[in-house]
């Protein structure tokens, strides 16, 4: 692999987790509700849209239903614990994410069960890109775009900034008259249709997904790029996950100058990750472009 095609393949999966991330950021930068199971709707997008595909539905619309499976398993989970207080409602979704992944892994008649599911698309030529590589690249792009200024558009707009005033004070929403869990349902669900879309791009790029590629760590990847990105920015988190994807797959090309093994650079190379994470977070704790005063996770009870 050249050096044009190992930057683009970086770009792509960046763009994939920017994606993700937009969904978080949407939940917690903007609503204030904490989400560590987010991986588990990324995981019903992919898995949906292979199982469809396989089925003999067309891409596009196993793609749509995808999203929409995603989106509608938000509102399963939302019913019952968007009402919850943050530190309840992060151990429920983690919950989730665990039942999601041991279906997956469990019933192998529907899933592939541990060896996973090929998704079978036909990788040869593909008009005016030449495969399928770069059309998935310019989809992924072409997505972040879209859903960059999509998400600032309804940010901006009256629910946005109900969302906000929820963020900074839900019983002053309440006070003046918004069905708050209301609120919190819809950003649960779009939060998590989002995720569905970036488990369809996972599955076009890598034409296969097995319960390894969905644990609880890419969730946390996830809320790695919003704090370094700034939570509520989506420029931000674009930002972020640019940043992070690019040091987490530079930091591999130092092993070619150190003289030890691969299987102690590979611990040495997460350590060296998390040190700069962790510089990151010390002297710019609000991300890149966050505001300090928009840190306050829930505001104490008087």
């Amino acid at each position: 692999m050249g050096l044009f095609e190992y930057v683009a393949s970086v770009l792509l999966v960046a763009g994939i987790y920017i994606i993700f991330s937009l969904g978080l950021n949407l939940e917690f930068g903007f609503t204030g509700l904490i989400n560590f199971g987010h991986v588990a709707f990324m995981a019903i997008g992919a898995y949906v849209l292979v199982i469809l595909f396989t089925s003999g539905v067309p891409f596009v619309i196993a793609a749509l239903i995808s999203i929409g499976v995603a989106g509608i398993s938000g509102l399963i989970l939302a019913v019952p614990t968007a009402k919850l207080r943050v530190d309840y409602l992060a151990i429920l979704t983690i919950g989730f994410s665990i039942i999601v992944e041991a279906v997956i892994r469990n019933e192998e008649w529907l899933t592939g069960g541990p060896m996973g599911m090929r998704l079978g698309l036909d990788v040869g030529e593909v008009p005016l890109f030449g495969n399928l590589f770069y059309l998935t690249l310019a989809i992924v792009v072409v997505s972040v775009i879209a859903l960059y200024f999509l998400l600032e558009y309804i940010i901006r707009s009256p629910w946005g900034r109900v969302l906000r005033a929820i963020r900074e004070d839900e019983d002053v929403a309440k006070a003046l008259g918004k069905n708050t869990f209301s609120f919190k349902t819809q950003a649960l669900v779009i939060g998590s249709a989002i995720a569905g879309l970036a488990g369809v791009l996972w599955a076009l790029y890598y034409s296969y997904v097995h319960p390894g590629m969905f644990l609880p760590i890419v969730t946390f990847y996830a809320w790695i790029i919003v704090v370094i990105g700034g939570a509520g920015k989506n420029l931000g988190v674009i930002l972020g996950g640019l940043l992070f994807w690019f040091i987490y797959s530079g930091t591999r090309f130092l092993g070619d100058w150190l003289p030890i093994s691969e299987v102690r650079f590979g611990a040495i190379r997460m350590a060296l990750i998390g040190l700069i994470l962790i510089l990151i977070v010390r002297y710019r704790p609000q991300g890149i472009l966050g505001k300090m005063e928009e840190m306050v996770l829930e505001k104490p009870k008087s």
